[in-house]
């Protein structure tokens, strides 16, 4: 029977969530500036009215008020002096005026409101010419042809004209108001469109945003919880893949394939750990076992070859002397090798006991011992130490064994009648051991190989020089349980400076970063 899978929806792309909500906003931009554009447009008209339409008419209204009172000017002066200067103004008076009547007439088409009360006020103003001014001008002048009849006809011709000028003003601030009120009404509807729509965006965005919380950030919440609750190494941390848009389900498999492949990663982590543990303790077992055994058989020989040597004293040849010393020697040299494998091995898995003790009493101390040593080959071993007390949390045994290392190859590795420099000196919150000697030094092409178990700088085995290759091994694993440094400078022919960094009892400090350059191994042991 076919089994039917599950069919796994892989859920919508972000760019399909995020587009509509992208469109909606845009075209609410648009609607909003449109919106804003046509209000502003038809305000702008409203006033536009107001400055080309209506402010032409009453400038020209004024500049027809202002010929007008010069054609009046002119008639008064001319009744009363009778100068001819008078009619020469009245001519170009009356000139001016029929200008502005015209223009007058011209700027008020516009006008349906103010056009019939601008007829009647350019009718009134010609009637009062032809009826009164220039028959006026057309008598003589002065005092004495004044006559009461036609100024009272002059009168009342002028009032007519000052009543209709009335009210085409009030026509025209009627229309000025009408203007203004429009463009303000305008303007408000703007707003008030422009608020709504406002509004409107605002609960589309709203909508919005409560859908994409839903669908996106909610998920990618979730995902962060699974996170966190891993980094706990929470192995049923799993996240939903079936929640929010295609790509966050995508990561939430992805999360979910690493979480389950982390949890056999651990499972074969702790077979692996057990059976290092297996292995180290075989190790140990058989380190301890291999050394037992050997130094049996080693303590053995070496009584044997005591006893040889002291019973045919002076009763053999050289070669046979030659060859009875070189058996010692390979003794002696097997026995340094498993107590150097023994020592590397409690280093490597002792617990150790740590307690303050002074640095400087333990170099004091190793140095006391190598001195003897020192002194068969005319070797100083000069100590540059503060008074103060430099206290290290450490396992004295341990860290004694790892400063007499460091002399034993110092001492070892110097030539005969040379000298050796210990300095215990405070570098900021750590002690510093530096360990300097004058011998054969290291090759440069060998440095990389530093603290590899077992290995001999070249120019010590071809000197002769006797050595395990530990020495050094145990040196670096002691001050690493030790949480220490060791850094080394040597150059062939010059000497070597082994340098122990370790940190003070009772202060608070980082890792330091090496300030002398060199290697973090040693060659020789």
């Amino acid at each position: 029977m076919a089994v039917v899978g599950k069919v796994v929806d892989p859920g919508r792309p972000v760019s399909r969530l995020v587009a509509p909500v992208i469109w909606r906003l845009g075209t609410l931009v648009a609607v909003m500036a449109a919106v804003s554009v046509i209000g502003v447009v038809l305000s702008m008209q409203a006033v536009d009215r107001s400055t080309d339409v209506v402010a032409p008419v009453a400038r020209a209204q004024g500049e027809v008020v202002r010929n007008l009172e010069d054609v009046q000017a002119s008639v008064t002066g001319w009744e009363v002096s009778g100068s001819r200067a008078f009619r020469v103004d009245f001519a170009m008076s009356i000139a001016e005026l029929d200008a502005a009547l015209l223009d007058l007439e011209a700027q008020s088409t516009q006008l349906s409101d103010v056009r019939p009360l601008v007829d009647a006020e350019v009718t009134r103003v010609r009637t009062w010419l032809t009826s009164y001014a220039q028959p006026r001008m057309a008598t003589a002048g002065g005092g004495a042809s004044f006559e009461q009849t036609r100024f009272q006809t002059g009168r009342e011709l002028m009032a007519d004209i000052v009543g209709a000028r009335g009210r085409v003003d009030a026509s025209l601030v009627e229309e000025a108001d009408s203007a203004r009120s429009a463009a303000l009404l305008r303007f408000r509807v703007t707003i008030v469109a422009a608020l709504l729509l406002m509004g409107v965006s605002w609960i589309l965005i709203g909508r919005a945003r409560s859908k994409l919380l839903a669908e996106l950030s909610e998920p990618l919440l979730a995902l962060e919880k699974v996170v966190q609750r891993m980094l706990r190494n929470d192995p049923q941390g799993r996240a939903a893949d079936d929640r929010g848009p295609k790509e966050v389900r995508a990561v939430a498999r992805a999360l979910n394939d690493f979480a389950d492949a982390q949890s056999r990663a651990r499972a074969v982590e702790g077979r692996i750990q057990d059976e290092l543990h297996v292995l180290d303790s075989a190790k140990d077992d058989f380190v301890s076992n291999v050394s037992h055994e050997l130094r049996t058989p080693l303590t053995t020989i070496s009584g044997y070859l005591e006893m040889v040597a002291d019973e045919f004293q002076g009763q053999l040849e050289p070669r046979h002397d030659r060859m009875l010393e070189a058996t010692r020697r390979n003794v002696t040299r097997l026995r340094a090798l498993i107590d150097d494998l023994l020592a590397l091995s409690k280093a490597e898995q002792r617990a150790s006991d740590l307690e303050p003790a002074d640095v400087n009493q333990m170099v004091m101390d190793a140095v006391t011992d190598i001195r003897m040593t020192a002194a068969r080959r005319g070797i100083s071993v000069e100590v540059s130490a503060p008074d103060d007390a430099m206290m290290v949390v450490s396992d004295r045994a341990m860290l004694y064994r790892a400063f007499l290392n460091i002399l034993t190859n110092a001492v070892k590795f110097s030539h005969d009648q040379g000298s050796v420099d210990v300095t215990v000196k405070r570098v900021r919150n750590r002690v510093e051991i530096s360990v300097r000697d004058h011998g054969i030094g290291i090759p440069k092409a060998e440095l990389d190989r530093l603290g590899t178990r077992f290995f001999r700088a070249s120019n010590a085995m071809s000197n002769e020089i006797a050595g395990t290759g530990l020495g050094l091994r145990i040196v670096q694993t002691i001050i690493d349980r030790h949480a220490g440094d060791v850094i080394i400078e040597s150059a062939e022919g010059e000497g070597t400076t082994v340098f122990v960094r370790l940190r003070l009892h009772g202060e608070r400090t980082g890792r330091i970063e090496a300030t002398t350059p060199g290697r973090s191994d040693h060659p020789v042991s």
